[in-house]
């Protein structure tokens, strides 16, 4: 008796089939914090405590000299917009150490797709879900004097992508190779503190600054992302404002071009060595 044994139908690989991979990444992390209302909730407190209490409490103490004369409230709103996205973005890259506890991670390392397509859609998702809470808080413009602009409010939802891409595709860098969540949450603590503080999201980065302030400023990358969500912001509160706080390189003013080069770039190259370390994954 003869036994035929039916080939095993492999499924097909090719862009198509990478880039439905990607989709079902990015829409897992989409779908998990449309799910979370507490998280939801929670990631709107920081930015409302930065915007409403910062701004207006140590607004009515320093006035509005060196904010372009803008209000400090409505210099403030720009980078807490931009500083918002950082902590979602970062936290939804490092829930990749939650599903390798779980060994979710095992079944798509196993899957037939290339782990560069788990990281794009993971970078992809945590922008996503970090432009899409920041999309509230520009809801709260008015308050802050700044006007319901169609083009200010497009361009910045665009700029905060970039932005929000690029600190996921920081998260992913530190989390890939990390086996418990215990051990990677101080390490992004004592990362966001600092990138936050010195993104001249909460003050104008000037040559005012003490040297070596100016100096680690104007190395972080994020800088350059709250430079071009401000200037933008700003313009359409007054069109001399957002010149008036622009980054500079010594006297060179930073285009905003240039601003969205740095930042996409840098999440361009913090994709790529993610992809390269999550290759050397078992």
């Amino acid at each position: 008796m003869t036994t035929t044994i039916a080939p095993v139908q492999l499924a097909g690989r090719g862009l198509r089939h990478e880039l439905r991979a990607v989709k079902v990444v990015w829409y897992r992390d989409v779908l998990r914090f449309r799910t979370d209302r507490g998280r939801i909730i929670s990631s709107f407190v920081q930015p409302l405590l930065f915007l409403f209490v910062l701004g207006k409490g140590l607004g009515a103490s320093i006035g509005g000299g060196g904010f372009g004369g803008a209000d400090y409230s409505t210099f403030l709103f720009p980078g807490v917009l931009a500083t918002s996205v950082m902590f979602t973005a970062v936290f939804s890259a490092i829930s990749i150490v939650w599903d390798r506890e779980l060994g979710f991670l095992r079944e798509m390392m196993v899957a037939p797709i290339s782990r560069t397509s788990i990281v794009l859609g993971k970078a992809l998702g945590g922008a996503t879900v970090a432009t899409a809470q920041s999309v509230v808080l520009l809801a709260l413009a008015g308050l802050v004097g700044v006007p319901y602009a169609p083009l200010m409010i497009v361009g910045s939802i665009a700029l905060l992508f970039v932005i929000a891409f690029t600190l996921t595709a920081l998260g992913l860098v530190i989390a890939v190779r990390v086996e418990q969540i215990q051990t990677v949450m101080p390490r992004v603590q004592l990362l966001l503190a600092p990138l936050m503080f010195l993104s001249g999201a909460f003050f104008p980065v000037s040559s005012a600054l003490p040297a070596w302030l100016h100096g680690l400023a104007l190395v972080n990358p994020i800088t350059y992302g709250v430079d071009a969500v401000r200037r933008l912001v700003l313009h359409y509160v007054d069109a001399g404002s957002g010149a008036a706080v622009a980054l500079h390189w010594g006297s060179w003013t930073v285009p905003v071009w240039l601003d969205v080069v740095i930042v996409g770039g840098m999440g361009g190259l913090l994709l790529a060595v993610a992809a390269w370390l999550f290759s050397k994954t078992d």
